[in-house]
């Protein structure tokens, strides 16, 4: 899998987590929600359950995928 593969799942994986950025989550936190959301969903289940958002709400879903792609970006820098 390819670096910006492996931030799309992340990202995924994040926007359909529990966490939310009124929380200001930590790094750490962020890297635990990433994961227990792709143990639970898989891959295919974050990126279906990302679609579904943006097609029910994509005036929220924006922002939130935003959110997520900093958020990650930041969570998993070298």
């Amino acid at each position: 899998m390819t670096s910006q593969s492996t931030d799309n799942v992340r990202t995924e994986a994040l926007f359909v987590s529990y966490l939310q950025r009124s929380q200001q989550p930590t790094p750490e936190l962020i890297r635990a929600a990433v994961t227990a959301t792709v143990d639970r969903l898989g891959e295919h289940g974050c990126a279906a359950l990302v679609a579904q958002e943006f097609g029910e709400h994509p005036d929220c879903a924006q922002g939130r995928m935003q959110w997520a792609r900093n958020a990650v970006r930041l969570a998993y820098a070298a």
